[in-house]
This record gives structure tokens, sequence and C-alpha cells, in this order.
């Protein structure tokens, strides 16, 4: 990516961001400015330039929390007058894996928190066998961040409602990869109608991120044969992470 793509990505960025957290949607803005030439070179992993001192806007964390808040306060579908809370996601900025589920529970409803029922017991299990632990290596969120009543599935106009939140997580956090678990959040990200069954044994890429598909863990609690392509599916994101190479599949074909 050259350093003009850089500049109007986290442009575009930054708008988005302000948007979700004054309450409106992304609207249009202005393009942004050209690089001047000869100016100073952005600091690798920061985003700003050399001679500026970071300010509190410049925060991820911050920025991230400001965007969890506006997620409790969120009345943008009907999901808003029948949840308990709203569960924006638990994690911090930077950590190396992103898990997107489908939306929460019962469970998480009135923690407030994802993945805090027996599936988020066994994703825990899932993660600690490749290594990795909530919190510490992994971010876990939802599409949807209110439970729908009956834990029935998402409607599409709820995921639609939510999936700017979605969009934002993923590009404050930088996950070096992303694990979906469910159809929904594969096909959200992915923009297909593929079924998990089809989907899953494969890398794929959400923008720049690669991302691996597999079955939700409430679905391996109710059928157990899915363990065997679950645990392939694990091992395929831990050799992501380990740089080793797994050819991109394209989800429209």
């Amino acid at each position: 990516m050259s350093e003009q793509d850089l500049y109007k990505e986290l442009w575009e960025l930054s708008f988005l961001v302000e948007d979700l957290v004054h309450g409106g949607w992304e609207r249009p803005h202005p393009a942004p400015p050209t690089v001047p030439a000869g100016a100073p070179p952005l600091v690798a992993g920061s985003g700003e330039r050399s001679e500026r001192k970071p300010t509190g806007g410049d925060d991820p964390a911050r920025t991230l929390g400001a965007l969890h808040e506006q997620v409790r306060a969120c009345n943008r579908c009907d999901l808003a007058r029948t949840r308990r809370h709203a569960v924006p996601g638990i994690g911090r900025v930077g950590l190396p894996v992103m898990v997107v589920g489908e939306a929460p529970g019962a469970d998480e409803d009135v923690k407030g928190e994802p993945f805090v029922g027996r599936a988020g017991q066994y994703l825990d299990k899932w993660l600690a066998a490749i290594g990795l632990q909530r919190g510490r290596d992994v971010f876990i969120t939802n599409v949807v961040k209110c439970r729908p009543p009956g834990n029935r599935d998402p409607r599409p106009d709820e995921i639609s409602a939510c999936l700017p939140f979605l969009e934002a997580q993923i590009a404050l956090v930088r996950p070096r990869a992303i694990l979906t678990v469910g159809r929904f959040a594969a096909s959200t990200l992915l923009g297909t109608q593929e079924g998990i069954s089809r989907l899953r044994g494969r890398v794929y890429r959400y923008r720049d991120i690669p991302l691996v598909p597999t079955y939700h863990p409430s679905a391996v609690l109710r059928d157990p044969s899915l363990r065997r392509p679950v645990w392939e599916d694990l091992k395929l994101l831990s050799s992501v992470l380990r740089g080793e190479g797994a050819g991109v599949h394209d989800a429209s074909r």
C-alpha cells in the first residue's frame, strides 16, 4: 500500500468512527487531501506524522471505548426494546485474533459480555487448544450486539444496523486474523450466502485480514460430529498466525 493509499484509509476511518460515536450513520465526507511532497513519513504502526504529538482523540483504545458506549446506547433497531444489555465485545486494541459470532444469547444479555454461557466456555476450550486466551490474545464480539428474542436468528435489518459497529471494531483492533463462528458471521463479512459447511476449511480475506470460518460452538454442542472439522479449522487459524502459507479463497466462487 502506498503512503497516499494509507493516508486515504486513515482519513476515511477517522470519519467512520466519528459518525458512529456521535450517533449518525456513515455520511458523505470530503476527499482526503493529497500527501504533500516532502512531508514527514508516517510513523510505523501509529498512523501519525513524526512531528505531531498524539492527542486523546488519536488513541485507538479510547476511540474503541467510545464506540462501545455508543453500542450500549444504540436504539437503531427493535432489539433495543427487548434487550437487557447491549453486548459490544470484550478485549482491547492490538490483540492478534478477533472472534466474531452471530448474536448474544440469554446469558450474554444478562451479563453484557459475549460468549459467557455454555457455548462461550466451549469456545474458550477451542482457543486454549491452539494456545490462545480471551482477553490476552483474542478480542470477542458478535455481528449483532443485542439478543434477538428467544435466541432466534438475527434479521437482515438488525445485521445492517449493527454492521457499522463491527466494521469499526475491526478497523480499530486490527487483528492479524479473524475467526468467524456460525453462518451469519461468515456470510456477513464475506458477502456471500454460501453455507458454513461449504465455506469452512479455507482461508479468506476481509479487506486485508485473513479470515477463517468455522461452525458455531452451540452447533458443535448439539452435533459432536462437527468437532473434527472445527479442529481442522482451528489448526488452519494457528498456521495463519504463524505466517505459514495458506491459499486465500474467494467466497464468491
